[in-house]
Protein backbone atom coordinates (compact mmCIF):
# COMPACT_ATOMS: atom_id res chain seq x y z
CA UNK A 1 0.00 0.00 0.00
CA UNK A 2 1.28 3.64 -0.99
CA UNK A 3 1.86 5.98 2.08
CA UNK A 4 1.29 9.55 2.60
CA UNK A 5 2.74 12.19 5.39
CA UNK A 6 0.78 15.21 6.07
CA UNK A 7 3.40 17.78 7.86
CA UNK A 8 0.68 20.71 9.03
CA UNK A 9 -1.69 21.31 12.22
CA UNK A 10 -4.07 20.04 14.00
CA UNK A 11 -8.13 21.07 13.64
CA UNK A 12 -10.01 20.26 16.59
CA UNK A 13 -13.35 20.76 14.86
CA UNK A 14 -11.81 17.89 12.51
CA UNK A 15 -12.88 19.72 8.71
CA UNK A 16 -9.39 21.04 7.51
CA UNK A 17 -5.60 20.46 8.96
CA UNK A 18 -3.96 17.06 9.76
CA UNK A 19 -8.06 15.93 10.32
CA UNK A 20 -8.99 16.93 6.72
CA UNK A 21 -5.48 15.45 5.16
CA UNK A 22 -5.59 12.14 7.05
CA UNK A 23 -9.70 11.28 5.78
CA UNK A 24 -8.50 12.51 2.02
CA UNK A 25 -5.87 10.44 1.83
CA UNK A 26 -7.39 6.98 3.13
CA UNK A 27 -10.42 8.17 0.66
CA UNK A 28 -8.28 8.13 -1.73
CA UNK A 29 -6.06 4.98 -1.19
CA UNK A 30 -3.29 6.05 0.41
CA UNK A 31 -1.95 4.70 4.37
CA UNK A 32 -2.40 8.34 5.96
CA UNK A 33 0.66 9.19 8.65
CA UNK A 34 1.49 12.60 10.85
CA UNK A 35 3.69 15.59 11.98
CA UNK A 36 2.03 17.73 13.63
CA UNK A 37 3.19 21.38 13.38
CA UNK A 38 0.38 22.83 15.71
CA UNK A 39 -2.73 22.37 18.02
CA UNK A 40 -5.92 24.67 16.83
CA UNK A 41 -8.70 25.38 18.42
CA UNK A 42 -10.73 26.24 15.46
CA UNK A 43 -13.86 25.11 14.26
CA UNK A 44 -15.66 26.59 10.49
CA UNK A 45 -15.77 30.26 12.08
CA UNK A 46 -12.59 30.70 13.44
CA UNK A 47 -9.06 30.33 14.95
CA UNK A 48 -9.53 31.34 18.81
CA UNK A 49 -5.74 29.29 19.93
CA UNK A 50 -2.86 28.13 18.42
CA UNK A 51 -0.21 25.80 20.48
CA UNK A 52 2.86 25.27 18.13
CA UNK A 53 4.89 22.04 18.59
CA UNK A 54 8.62 22.54 19.40
CA UNK A 55 10.62 22.36 16.42
CA UNK A 56 12.79 19.44 18.42
CA UNK A 57 9.69 17.60 18.76
CA UNK A 58 8.40 18.14 15.06
CA UNK A 59 11.62 16.90 14.29
CA UNK A 60 11.47 13.50 16.28
CA UNK A 61 7.90 13.05 14.34
CA UNK A 62 9.31 13.36 11.23
CA UNK A 63 11.91 11.37 11.51
CA UNK A 64 9.90 8.46 13.52
CA UNK A 65 8.04 8.23 10.06
CA UNK A 66 10.75 8.24 7.59
CA UNK A 67 12.78 5.78 9.58
CA UNK A 68 10.35 2.98 9.80
CA UNK A 69 7.62 3.83 7.25
CA UNK A 70 9.00 5.93 4.33
CA UNK A 71 5.98 8.27 2.73
CA UNK A 72 5.59 8.06 -1.00
CA UNK A 73 4.34 11.61 -1.09
CA UNK A 74 4.84 14.46 1.56
CA UNK A 75 1.72 17.42 1.67
CA UNK A 76 2.78 20.31 4.01
CA UNK A 77 0.03 22.47 5.10
CA UNK A 78 0.17 24.99 7.87
CA UNK A 79 3.41 26.00 9.55
CA UNK A 80 3.35 29.14 11.86
CA UNK A 81 6.81 30.06 12.64
CA UNK A 82 10.07 30.12 10.57
CA UNK A 83 12.09 27.72 12.69
CA UNK A 84 8.90 25.16 12.79
CA UNK A 85 9.44 25.77 8.47
CA UNK A 86 13.47 24.99 8.99
CA UNK A 87 13.20 21.94 10.45
CA UNK A 88 10.42 20.26 7.53
CA UNK A 89 12.80 21.96 5.09
CA UNK A 90 16.33 20.40 6.56
CA UNK A 91 14.24 17.31 7.53
CA UNK A 92 13.31 16.61 3.57
CA UNK A 93 16.04 17.84 2.18
CA UNK A 94 18.15 15.03 4.69
CA UNK A 95 15.59 12.25 3.72
CA UNK A 96 15.06 13.19 -0.06
CA UNK A 97 11.69 13.28 0.05
CA UNK A 98 9.87 12.95 -2.98
CA UNK A 99 6.74 14.13 -4.52
CA UNK A 100 5.59 17.14 -2.08
CA UNK A 101 2.99 18.71 -2.24
CA UNK A 102 3.28 22.20 -0.51
CA UNK A 103 -0.31 24.47 0.44
CA UNK A 104 1.29 27.58 1.27
CA UNK A 105 -1.27 27.99 4.21
CA UNK A 106 -1.35 31.60 5.47
CA UNK A 107 -4.90 32.64 5.86
CA UNK A 108 -7.92 30.75 6.96
CA UNK A 109 -11.11 30.68 5.33
CA UNK A 110 -12.47 32.44 8.39
CA UNK A 111 -10.03 35.31 7.91
CA UNK A 112 -7.54 34.31 10.92
CA UNK A 113 -3.54 34.00 10.32
CA UNK A 114 -1.81 31.09 10.45
CA UNK A 115 1.74 31.64 8.91
CA UNK A 116 3.54 34.44 10.08
CA UNK A 117 5.15 36.66 7.67
CA UNK A 118 8.82 35.58 8.95
CA UNK A 119 7.55 31.62 8.30
CA UNK A 120 6.29 32.68 4.86
CA UNK A 121 9.92 34.16 3.76
CA UNK A 122 11.30 31.33 5.02
CA UNK A 123 8.87 28.60 3.05
CA UNK A 124 9.76 30.97 0.42
CA UNK A 125 13.43 30.42 0.62
CA UNK A 126 13.51 26.78 2.13
CA UNK A 127 10.83 24.78 1.28
CA UNK A 128 9.20 25.80 -2.17
CA UNK A 129 12.42 24.50 -3.92
CA UNK A 130 12.02 21.26 -2.71
CA UNK A 131 8.44 21.12 -3.47
CA UNK A 132 7.10 18.97 -6.60
CA UNK A 133 4.33 21.57 -6.42
CA UNK A 134 2.87 24.23 -4.42
CA UNK A 135 -0.79 24.89 -4.27
CA UNK A 136 -1.58 28.85 -3.44
CA UNK A 137 -4.95 30.35 -3.50
CA UNK A 138 -5.81 33.51 -5.24
CA UNK A 139 -5.05 35.37 -2.06
CA UNK A 140 -1.58 33.44 -1.40
CA UNK A 141 -0.67 33.56 -5.01
CA UNK A 142 -1.30 37.55 -4.88
CA UNK A 143 0.62 37.67 -2.18
CA UNK A 144 3.73 35.14 -2.65
CA UNK A 145 3.93 36.94 -6.70
CA UNK A 146 3.43 40.63 -5.47
CA UNK A 147 0.64 40.53 -8.21
CA UNK A 148 -3.33 41.54 -8.41
CA UNK A 149 -5.34 38.73 -9.79
CA UNK A 150 -8.34 39.61 -11.58
CA UNK A 151 -8.66 37.68 -14.76
CA UNK A 152 -7.12 33.92 -15.80
CA UNK A 153 -4.14 36.37 -17.58
CA UNK A 154 -3.61 37.64 -14.40
CA UNK A 155 -3.31 33.94 -12.72
CA UNK A 156 -1.01 33.13 -15.48
CA UNK A 157 0.94 35.66 -15.15
CA UNK A 158 1.65 35.03 -11.46
CA UNK A 159 1.88 31.52 -11.78
CA UNK A 160 4.58 32.05 -14.11
CA UNK A 161 6.42 34.47 -11.45
CA UNK A 162 6.06 32.12 -8.46
CA UNK A 163 7.62 29.13 -11.05
CA UNK A 164 10.24 31.05 -12.08
CA UNK A 165 11.23 32.75 -8.16
CA UNK A 166 10.35 29.71 -6.59
CA UNK A 167 11.62 26.65 -8.77
CA UNK A 168 8.88 24.60 -8.68
CA UNK A 169 5.36 23.94 -10.14
CA UNK A 170 2.45 25.76 -9.46
CA UNK A 171 -0.79 25.21 -8.94
CA UNK A 172 -3.12 28.55 -8.89
CA UNK A 173 -6.25 27.66 -7.32
CA UNK A 174 -9.22 30.01 -8.73
CA UNK A 175 -11.82 29.17 -6.32
CA UNK A 176 -11.66 32.84 -5.03
CA UNK A 177 -12.60 33.84 -8.07
CA UNK A 178 -16.37 35.52 -8.83
CA UNK A 179 -17.26 32.83 -11.50
CA UNK A 180 -15.55 29.59 -11.65
CA UNK A 181 -13.52 27.18 -9.65
CA UNK A 182 -10.65 27.02 -12.77
CA UNK A 183 -7.13 26.15 -11.60
CA UNK A 184 -3.79 26.52 -13.65
CA UNK A 185 -0.99 24.90 -13.32
CA UNK A 186 2.24 26.32 -14.58
CA UNK A 187 5.22 23.77 -15.32
CA UNK A 188 8.43 24.67 -17.02
CA UNK A 189 7.07 27.79 -18.67
CA UNK A 190 3.82 25.26 -19.54
CA UNK A 191 -0.06 25.96 -18.67
CA UNK A 192 -2.35 23.66 -17.91
CA UNK A 193 -6.09 24.56 -17.14
CA UNK A 194 -8.18 22.31 -15.07
CA UNK A 195 -11.88 23.59 -15.47
CA UNK A 196 -14.81 23.16 -12.87
CA UNK A 197 -17.69 24.62 -12.08
CA UNK A 198 -18.53 26.61 -8.98
CA UNK A 199 -20.51 24.85 -6.38
CA UNK A 200 -23.09 26.66 -4.13
CA UNK A 201 -22.09 24.86 -1.05
CA UNK A 202 -21.51 27.20 2.21
CA UNK A 203 -19.49 24.20 3.65
CA UNK A 204 -15.79 24.79 1.89
CA UNK A 205 -13.89 24.88 5.52
CA UNK A 206 -10.74 22.46 4.84
CA UNK A 207 -11.31 22.54 0.94
CA UNK A 208 -8.11 23.67 0.45
CA UNK A 209 -6.23 20.86 2.65
CA UNK A 210 -8.36 18.69 1.07
CA UNK A 211 -7.20 19.57 -2.78
CA UNK A 212 -3.82 19.21 -1.67
CA UNK A 213 -4.00 16.36 0.16
CA UNK A 214 -5.72 14.43 -2.75
CA UNK A 215 -3.20 15.65 -4.66
CA UNK A 216 -0.09 13.79 -2.64
CA UNK A 217 -2.26 10.87 -2.73
CA UNK A 218 -2.79 10.63 -6.25
CA UNK A 219 0.89 11.59 -6.70
CA UNK A 220 1.85 8.71 -4.21
CA UNK A 221 -0.05 6.00 -6.34
CA UNK A 222 2.24 7.19 -9.00
CA UNK A 223 0.02 9.42 -11.09
CA UNK A 224 1.65 12.02 -13.56
CA UNK A 225 1.39 15.85 -11.59
CA UNK A 226 -1.68 16.58 -14.35
CA UNK A 227 -3.57 13.50 -13.34
CA UNK A 228 -3.20 13.89 -9.66
CA UNK A 229 -4.52 16.94 -10.21
CA UNK A 230 -7.52 16.48 -12.28
CA UNK A 231 -8.33 13.37 -10.20
CA UNK A 232 -8.18 15.56 -6.94
CA UNK A 233 -10.68 17.94 -8.26
CA UNK A 234 -12.85 15.54 -9.56
CA UNK A 235 -12.95 14.07 -5.64
CA UNK A 236 -13.31 17.70 -3.72
CA UNK A 237 -15.85 18.25 -6.73
CA UNK A 238 -17.91 14.87 -5.94
CA UNK A 239 -17.90 15.48 -2.33
CA UNK A 240 -18.85 19.05 -2.42
CA UNK A 241 -21.64 18.24 -4.97
CA UNK A 242 -23.31 15.84 -2.56
CA UNK A 243 -24.51 18.84 -0.59
CA UNK A 244 -24.54 17.11 2.42
CA UNK A 245 -24.53 18.79 6.44
CA UNK A 246 -23.42 18.40 9.54
CA UNK A 247 -26.95 19.94 10.77
CA UNK A 248 -25.67 23.13 12.44
CA UNK A 249 -26.20 25.63 10.20
CA UNK A 250 -22.76 26.85 9.63
CA UNK A 251 -20.81 23.32 10.14
CA UNK A 252 -18.62 21.66 7.24
CA UNK A 253 -18.96 18.14 5.77
CA UNK A 254 -16.12 16.12 6.77
CA UNK A 255 -14.81 16.24 3.08
CA UNK A 256 -13.01 13.18 3.43
CA UNK A 257 -15.72 11.02 4.69
CA UNK A 258 -18.09 13.06 1.71
CA UNK A 259 -18.00 9.97 -1.02
CA UNK A 260 -20.37 7.25 -0.97
CA UNK A 261 -21.01 4.09 -3.41
CA UNK A 262 -19.24 4.43 -6.85
CA UNK A 263 -17.83 7.30 -6.51
CA UNK A 264 -16.07 6.05 -3.53
CA UNK A 265 -15.15 3.32 -5.44
CA UNK A 266 -13.71 5.15 -8.15
CA UNK A 267 -11.68 7.53 -6.09
CA UNK A 268 -10.08 4.56 -4.09
CA UNK A 269 -9.29 3.55 -7.48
Amino acid sequence: MKTALSIAGSDSSGGAGIQADMKTMIMNGVYAMTAITALTAQNTTGVFGIMEATPDFLRQQIDAVFQDIRPDAVKIGMVSSPALVEVIAERLHHYQAQRVVVDPVMVATSGSVLSKDSAVGVMKELLFPLATVITPNIPESEALSGRTIRTQADMEQAARAMEDTFGCAVLCKGGHQVNDANDLLCVNGTYTWFHGARIPNPNTHGTGCTLSSAIAANLAKGFSLEQSIQRAKAYISGALSTMLDLGQGSGPLNHGFALTGEYAKEAEG
